[in-house]
């Protein structure tokens, strides 16, 4: 069996695009899988110091081998799921959308806004919870990606059903990878501070189910970790333990630089907090990872940007390595900042982790660092 499954451990932006993205061109993954909805933005950094920003389609388009899907459990924007498979220079043979996705309008969006949800529990107002409330109402304005084609000239090469597809491929031995949205804190069921959460589950079972394959063809989850979690801006959005500024940040890792993030949609500034054992022990319980990855080693420590090795790392960054090992699973991904090849692996190397695809990007997908350091901060990739 070679299904992975790649899960955010806190309140999403932890780096699981740049670690899917890894993993995909690492074990040559066959097939790459993004669920949940446009309401989160998957990046990393491409060797030109661009970012590389992808909101519906699975940052496994690194490889140009791999195909990409989404789910019938995810959420389908058509006009931001056209616009990056244009800018990627896509057709059918690469790109497959489950028939029963579920096609977001601009009710949705709108409906959104007069509920007050970004007021409220600082939504994106993409309209994800929206369509999410009217699946599950099954109303007769529901429409899923096999209907919506008909209306879409475009859509209809693009419908497949993900489930057969899938699970065929992994009865041929073929390599499955899912890429999870956001992060077990903020799930929808498992959240300690409901209602401060996503419209959906945002755990490893959860994105297993939006798949429609048995939880047990799964092999790998990892869980991604990063060393200082973030939430999106304004308490409304919930608590974030032990808050501290962008600015400490700086001072205390010895960044040349500002550090500040902001979020892939909306582009707020993020809030920024300590690493929180007790809520990381929680998102291990929830998914029991067979590997850990942890992100950002170089807000720890400057230093640590672009180590190439464990051993090269500050004793700081070693120490905190040390006690999340201590929850009894190996931290086999390091990320030591923002592309690809700033990742240490236990037994393998990343040097060739960067090597650009032969594509196209959209100007709207692609920010580049002097862009954000104008903002005021560098620019990791995210979610």
């Amino acid at each position: 069996m070679n299904v992975w499954v790649v899960v955010g451990g806190q309140f999403g932006s932890e780096g699981k695009g740049k670690i899917s993205a890894i993993i995909t061109q690492q074990e040559e993954i066959d097939i790459c899988i993004r669920c949940g909805g446009p309401n989160s933005g998957h990046s990393f950094q491409a060797p030109d110091g661009k970012l590389v920003l992808l909101r519906r389609l699975p940052t496994g388009f690194v490889r140009p081998q791999t195909r990409l899907l989404i789910p019938a459990g995810g959420l389908v924007d058509l006009e931001v799921l056209r616009s990056e498979i244009q800018a990627l220079g896509l057709d059918a043979a690469r790109v497959g959308v489950d028939r029963n996705a579920m096609v977001i309008t601009t009710k949705d969006r709108a409906r959104e806004r007069r509920l007050r949800l970004r007021e409220r529990l600082s939504s994106t107002l993409c309209g994800v919870g929206s369509a999410v409330a009217r699946r599950a109402l099954r109303t007769g304005d529901v429409q899923l990606a096999m209907s919506a084609a008909t209306g879409q000239d475009w859509l209809g090469a693009f419908i497949t059903d993900v489930s057969a597809e899938v699970n065929s491929a992994v009865d041929h031995g073929k390599k499955v990878l899912i890429e999870g949205t956001q992060g077990s804190g903020l799930s929808l069921y498992h959240s300690v501070h409901y209602p401060k959460a996503t419209s959906r589950d945002t755990n490893a079972a959860g994105f297993v189910s939006e798949v429609g394959l048995s939880p047990r063809l799964v092999s790998e989850v990892i869980l991604v970790f990063r060393t200082f979690p973030i939430r999106v801006a304004g308490a409304q959005a919930g608590p974030l333990s032990q808050e501290l500024t962008w600015e400490q940040l700086q001072v205390e890792s010895n960044s040349p630089c500002p550090l500040h993030e902001y979020t892939s949609v909306t582009q707020k500034l993020r809030r920024l907090g300590r690493f929180d054992w007790e809520a990381a022990r929680r998102a291990i319980i929830l998914n029991r990872p067979t590997q850990l990855a942890v992100n950002f080693m170089d807000y720890l420590d400057f230093d640590n940007r672009a180590a190439p090795e464990r051993d090269n790392l500050t004793p700081r960054a070693k120490a905190f390595l040390r006690q999340v090992e201590g929850f009894g699973t190996p931290v086999n991904f390091i990320g030591t900042g923002p592309q690809l090849s700033h990742n240490i692996m236990r037994g393998t190397s990343s040097r060739n982790c960067d090597r650009a695809p032969a594509t196209h990007f959209l100007e709207s997908n692609v920010i580049s660092v002097e862009r954000n350091q104008r903002k005021g901060g560098l620019k990791h990739g995210s979610a």
